[in-house]
């Protein structure tokens, strides 16, 4: 059998690891999607006991797209370490509160990007952000950081799982035996 060469190596490593990204992406977008999707409906049917038409439903596809992306942006930076050796609550919340905090930031500088690029300036950019209303940015923070407390709870138990052993649990037939039924 032919040694496989350092180089072949670390490029059969990058493969696999962009591999591991990719699908990690999709994963999140289709949480993210199905969130703020149901989110959606519920705005549509709440704004329809008041006869007014909501059909924003491709903004949660979007948006879950984009947030899919912070939250990999926020892992290379090392946003996603959390505590050892404590309740798994801990990491879970304290992930929730910085991925949320990091999502607000990334919303502003795309405002201010849009402001700049379409020639309204920076104080342009923050206008638009902040004609969308008090009560919809808080609403927008509300939602994300409690989308995200499930999200790092699983992501947190399937680390502590280990790779893979929390989609088997989910994803395979259990038997009498390994599920401790007697």
């Amino acid at each position: 059998m032919p040694a496989v060469s350092q180089s072949e190596g670390a490029k059969g490593n990058w493969k696999h690891r962009m591999g591991q990204e990719f699908v990690r992406y999709w994963v999140n977008v289709v949480y993210l999607a199905t969130f703020f999707g149901v989110f959606a409906w519920y705005r549509r049917f709440v704004l329809a006991e008041y006869r007014i038409t909501y059909l924003h439903y491709g903004t949660a596809i979007i948006e879950a797209l984009i947030l899919a992306k912070v939250i990999l942006i926020g892992d290379a930076l090392g946003l996603n370490r959390g505590e050892k050796n404590k309740p798994l609550i801990y990491p879970t919340v304290r992930k929730a509160i910085v991925f949320s905090i990091f999502v607000g930031i990334f919303a502003v500088v795309e405002h201010v990007l849009e402001g700049v690029v379409h020639g309204k300036g920076v104080a342009g950019g923050l206008a638009t952000l902040w004609s969308e209303g008090r009560d919809e940015i808080l609403a927008r923070c509300l939602v994300t950081f409690f989308a995200f407390i499930p999200f790092f709870a699983f992501r947190e138990l399937g680390m502590l799982l280990g790779e893979g052993k929390l989609r088997s649990v989910f994803f395979r037939r259990r038997t009498a035996a390994g599920s401790g039924a007697g």
